[in-house]
């Protein structure tokens, strides 16, 4: 974990305008700059980048934030991650957690492992542009393949000697240790004890991780030694930096692109991916010609949710990719196929059309896979009514793992108009499908459930060590005192309607609290008021609202959280939502630091909820009212500090009484309580005690805030 007085000086380096700019042309704009947003499809410049407030953001999809929220989005990377990349970039060394010895070594092997790598992507390249074979073989067949320099450079492609050997004598001398070479893959242990280069003699690959990173490489043999050749390619074998399964080629190049166009192609080699970039087309990977996995795929579904398959035209494959495609539909993407003319595949496609036609063929052509798959055996079946049956099975397995009913739904009815069935005899079939779904999942998770269980018991405990108060547990109220607030995230359902049949009229009472659940418990009133009191915390936490007398009678300054802190704390109440009592408890264990600033303090937090949640609330977009006085001049909110948080607090309060009556009129009409003199009379005390309170709040309300929340 990486400490915050790191976090600190690494935001502290990072500029902004200095970090945008790597990605972004910005012009200034008065005080700020802007530019055309890398979001999303901006013709004018909607990006907002402030050097001031060290922000950034599009006024026209809403996506921005400070440096860190910035990379975290462009390089669709983690938080630690991003603040890792703001460090390099800044030249911060980062000091992270002790690691134990164990710990030490494994990371230490994965780092040597990936420098062995870089460096020999480094060789590769240079053997391709610097000697006379890598120009004359290497380079000869990339531009027989029609790539330009730049897509080459872009994509880091290589040569390796014709010598088995080379690198191997080159990467010794280097001072590089045979155990890396042999564990990258990128040498073959001898029986007679030497090294011999696993692509010699091949043009060169490399494959990154998400992060550019190369983790392996892919080397084909030379079209003049492929006769008899059964595997023109060889990759890096499996390693602790590297997976088959993990990993899709191009990712690296095309995640800026499947963000921007929402939408990501999947093709099946190397060249295909290299061709359609040089085409203009770079929201495109590779599976590297393996089966598509679960965690590839969980992968493209980062960045996006819609996905086209494209296929050469080749029947066998077609049927072949389709558990891949089941798998697809299963994890929610939306899924399109492009078919292209026979005897073409993406690379010889884009050899023999411009630019302008290729992606013109690629928009026209996109058809739904279940519509597409629904043709394409309708076309095989001719008729026969057990090809018809196998067709109609195999459509319905691919619908039955779609998650989404109302897909679903659609599909079915599709495909019964094409089919010509009743759509309740698919229905029918589908649901079964799904059932038998459903049981081999439920198998499935037992048995990873019995493997883990068979596995070293390691402690992962998940539980808060916070106080119950801090984390927004309920506690009774004491009698005539404010309910007290629910479980964390959500409003509290302290009596469920639906139990209320089987429980006495006693059992229905033995709660002060009626506050009841919505739909959705961030749409409530009360969660509203308490997002405006978290925006004026994050914004003037340290600021002084007034001064009280202390036990000597001395006067001290009392700042914005301490008000909201002891104000909470009369009626025994916490926030709503964990997230905030989290922001208010933290503010409270700083606030008396020196120069103790509660808006940079969660802008920089290291936890990404706190931190984005910090940005939105201190946007533009969530901006808190201003005035004007009768004699025109311009009140801000720090001007009035004190009576915008005392009218937020009220409002707030008054919100979770509302709702409390409401939850106690539901009660008065329980018709076990109706029937129950004892326990109605003891809700409508209850009652009573809450609108004497609410008339309390009301007098001190006085004239209202009005804010833009």
């Amino acid at each position: 974990m990486i400490d915050r007085a790191t976090v600190e000086r690494i935001m502290d380096a990072a500029q902004i305008v200095d970090v945008v700019s790597d990605f972004v042309t910005l012009r200034r704009a008065g005080v700020n700059y802007k530019g055309l947003c890398p979001f999303h499809d901006d013709r004018t410049p909607s990006f907002v980048v402030s050097p001031a407030k060290g922000l950034c953001k599009c006024f026209a999809c809403g996506k921005g934030g400070n440096a860190v929220h910035f990379i975290m989005e462009h390089e669709q990377l983690s938080y630690p991650d991003a603040l890792r990349y703001l460090a390099r970039k800044y030249h911060i060394e980062i000091q992270e957690r002790e690691l134990t010895d164990q710990e030490k070594l494994a990371q230490s092997e994965r780092e040597s492992m990936f420098v062995v790598n870089e460096w020999a992507r480094d060789y590769f390249e240079q053997q391709l542009y610097d000697t006379v074979d890598g120009r004359a073989i290497g380079m000869a067949y990339f531009r027989s393949r029609g790539f330009r320099d730049d897509i080459i450079k872009r994509f880091q492609l290589g040569f390796s000697p014709m010598q088995k050997d080379a690198l191997a004598r080159e990467a010794l001398a280097k001072g590089f240790r045979e155990e890396y070479l042999v564990k990258t893959g990128l040498c073959i242990k001898q029986e007679h004890g030497g090294l011999k280069d696993r692509f010699w003699g091949r043009v060169i690959f490399p494959i990154h991780t998400v992060s550019g990173k190369v983790v392996g490489f892919g080397g084909r043999v030379l079209d003049q030694a492929t006769k008899g050749v059964n595997m023109k390619y060889q990759n890096s074998p499996e390693s602790s930096i590297y997976s088959k399964k993990k990993e899709l080629y191009g990712l690296f190049q095309a995640k800026q692109a499947i963000v921007k166009n929402d939408l990501c192609f999947l093709v099946e080699g190397y060249t295909d991916v290299i061709s359609m970039h040089q085409m203009g087309v770079e929201h495109v990977v590779s599976s590297s010609g393996t089966a598509l996995t679960q965690q590839q795929i969980q992968m493209i579904h980062r960045f996006t949710e819609n996905i086209t398959v494209l296929y050469d035209g080749d029947a066998a494959g077609i049927k072949a990719s389709e558990r891949g495609i089941d798998m697809l539909l299963a994890e929610g993407m939306n899924v399109k196929v492009l078919l292209l003319p026979d005897g073409d595949d993406p690379d010889s496609f884009a050899r023999n059309r411009t630019a302008t036609e290729y992606q013109a063929y690629l928009k026209e052509h996109q058809v739904d896979f279940i519509k597409f798959k629904t043709d394409l055996l309708l076309q095989e079946a001719q008729g026969d009514p057990i090809k018809l049956s196998r067709l109609v099975h195999s459509i319905v397995c691919s619908i039955a793992v779609v998650p989404d009913e109302i897909m679903r739904t659609l599909y079915t009815r599709e495909t019964a108009a094409m089919l010509g069935m009743e759509e309740k005899v698919l229905v029918s079939a589908i649901n079964k499908q799904m059932s038998v779904y459903r049981t081999e999942q439920k198998k499935r998770r037992q048995n990873e459930e019995r493997r883990e269980q068979t596995a070293p018991v390691v402690s992962n405990s998940t539980a808060s060590d916070e106080p119950a108060s801090a984390a927004g547990a309920p506690v009774e109220p004491a009698e005539g005192a404010m309910p007290q607030n629910p479980q964390p995230d959500t409003p509290v359902e302290t009596q469920p309607e639906a139990k209320a049949e089987e429980q006495s009229a006693e059992e229905s009472t033995q709660f002060l609290s009626y506050i009841q659940k919505g739909q959705n418990g961030h749409n409530m009133a009360f969660y509203q008021k308490e997002l405006l009191l978290v925006q004026v915390l994050i914004r003037y936490g340290e600021y002084i609202v007034c001064y009280v007398e202390d036990e000597q009678g001395q006067e001290v300054p009392f700042t914005v959280v301490e008000f909201i802190y002891y104000a909470l704390q009369e009626d025994k109440l916490n926030f709503q939502v964990a997230l905030h009592q989290r922001i208010l408890d933290e503010a409270l264990e700083h606030f008396r630091e020196p120069d103790f600033s509660a808006q940079r303090y969660f802008l920089n937090h290291p936890d990404q909820a706190v931190s984005t949640l910090a940005f939105q609330l201190t946007s533009d977009k969530y901006q808190l009212s201003k005035y004007h006085t009768k004699n025109q001049k311009l009140v801000t909110d720090e001007d009035r500090l004190f009576d915008l948080v005392r009218h937020l607090m009220t409002d707030f309060k008054l919100a979770i009484i509302d709702e409390e009556l409401k939850g106690i009129l539901n009660r008065l009409r329980d018709p076990l309580i109706l029937k129950d003199k004892e326990a109605y009379m003891k809700v409508m005390k209850h009652y009573m005690e809450v609108k004497e309170v609410e008339s309390t709040l009301a007098k001190e309300r006085g004239d209202r805030v009005i804010t833009s929340l």
